[in-house]
């Protein structure tokens, strides 16, 4: 009888079954579902602790990483709910604790652990970030002394950012009410855990964005408080997103987060670091009964200036007063002057007077009426004389005795000559009752009738 396992291990050209075979052969799909399932079932909870390499988050929101050490790499993926939960934002070198289940991906036959909770490893951990985030920071110029923004000396309005129920928002409260009571605006956010931070960095964002005359008075200063707490308590303040928000802030801040000890990356951005949420409030204003203690004591400084300045004036001029010469030795000479002008005044009218009076009676004289009627006298005899020459020179008066004056038509003027009667044609003859006009013949003038035709003789 033949051995049934003689050809075991002979290579057969199509595989078929074999006696003795219980299990059918496997699909690679169904390899990978077991191999899913054991190691699921076997590695359902596991915490690793590792370096985070190759951070990357994609547009869906998932994170995918790599956990490291000096032995191993395991892939991880962490789903968008859990990543947004994250309390700080994880970066290359950073170690961390990672809490979740492994699980296979058959699609590249490899496992991995999908990541529900992250947590560094430790507080060195922590701080490694801090450092790594403050030097990116910092070679960013977020830092720089020179972008810090001069505080204003007394806010009419404060912003606080912090929470609205804890302790320090009473304490920043209650120290600006004893020390210059301000109008305080209040932007409640969380201060710690997940979402802190980007609350944190709204909030500033939101004060900044603020209209200046809108219903709610934009602030002229900001306080972004907390209280002291580990370095994880306070790590919302050293996220990234909340840091670029203070440096950014146009509004001057003041950061107060933690205790005089504590210290974070936003009081480094900030343009003021208080160690106290309390201290922060004694930052932002001056102490009003000082500042009326100081005016007046300026105003009594001044009134005592004002005094004294006025008591050696009044002692200069006493003095000036003794060195100056009385009045009458001033006006004396001058009222002397005055009197003498008068004097020489009422000489000198009293002469214009007398040859004002001289010219008068000279005057009078020649108006005496004897004068008066001899010059009447001479002035008829003057005037009888021009009129008789009047008289003879006057031509209308030989008329009278039977002479005619002669006169062209025409113009009027006074013929003289018979060569200027024929020249002018027309004539006018002028008689001491009347004229009549003539025209000039050959033979002599003849009665001139206008343009009428001259008659024929009827005898």
């Amino acid at each position: 009888m033949a051995d049934p396992f003689d050809d075991i291990d002979t290579p057969r050209l199509v595989a078929e079954g074999r006696e003795g075979d219980n299990d059918a052969p496997l699909s690679v799909g169904e390899l990978s579902l077991k191999l899913k399932r054991m190691v699921e079932g076997e590695f359902g909870h596991v915490r690793l602790r590792g370096e985070i390499s190759g951070y990357k988050r994609a547009a869906s929101g998932h994170v995918y990483l790599a956990l490291k050490d000096a032995d191993a790499v395991i892939d991880g993926v962490m789903w968008r709910g859990a990543a947004d939960r994250l309390p700080f934002r994880p970066q290359d070198g950073v170690e961390v604790v990672a809490t979740g289940k492994l699980t296979t991906y058959p699609g590249r036959s490899k496992y991995q652990i999908v990541i529900d909770r992250m947590e560094l490893a430790g507080e060195g951990a922590l701080m490694a970030l801090f450092e790594k985030l403050k030097a990116q920071l910092a070679g960013e110029g977020l830092f720089d002394v020179a972008r810090k923004k001069p505080l204003p000396f007394a806010p009419k309005v404060i912003g606080v950012v912090t929470s609205p129920t804890g302790a320090v928002i009473r304490d920043i409260l209650h120290r600006l009410e004893d020390r210059f009571p301000t109008h305080v605006v209040v932007w409640p956010v969380k201060v710690q855990g997940a979402g802190a931070a980007e609350e944190v960095a709204a909030a500033v964002r939101g004060f900044d964005a603020m209209p200046a005359h809108g219903p709610v008075p934009r602030p002229d200063l900001v306080i972004v408080a907390r209280g002291g707490g580990s370095i994880e308590d306070l790590w919302a303040f050293n996220e990234e997103v909340a840091v670029r928000a203070v440096a950014a802030c146009s509004i001057p801040i003041i950061s107060a987060v933690g205790h005089e000890t504590d210290t974070s990356l936003c009081d480094f951005a900030a343009d003021m670091r208080a160690p106290t949420p309390t201290a922060a409030a004694e930052i932002a204003v001056p102490v009003r009964a000082e500042l009326a203690n100081g005016i007046a004591s300026m105003g009594l400084r001044a009134e005592r200036c004002a005094r004294r300045y006025h008591e050696r004036a009044g002692e200069r001029l006493q003095a000036l007063v003794r060195v100056l010469p009385r009045r009458d030795a001033l006006l004396g000479p001058q009222r002397q002057k005055a009197d003498d002008l008068g004097a020489r005044l009422d000489r000198g009218l009293e002469l214009r007077v007398t040859l004002a009076r001289g010219v008068l009676d000279r005057a009078g004289g020649a108006l005496r009426p004897a004068v008066l009627e001899r010059k009447l006298d001479a002035l008829r005899h003057r005037l009888d004389g021009a009129g008789k020459l009047l008289d003879a020179v006057n031509p209308d008066n030989l008329l009278q005795r039977g002479y005619v004056r002669v006169g062209a038509k025409a113009s009027g003027k006074v013929i003289a000559s018979a060569a200027d009667a024929r020249a002018a044609g027309a004539l006018t003859l002028h008689f001491r009752d009347g004229s009549v006009d003539a025209r000039v013949e050959r033979g002599g003038a003849k009665p001139y009738a206008g343009d009428t035709p001259e008659q024929p003789d009827l005898f």
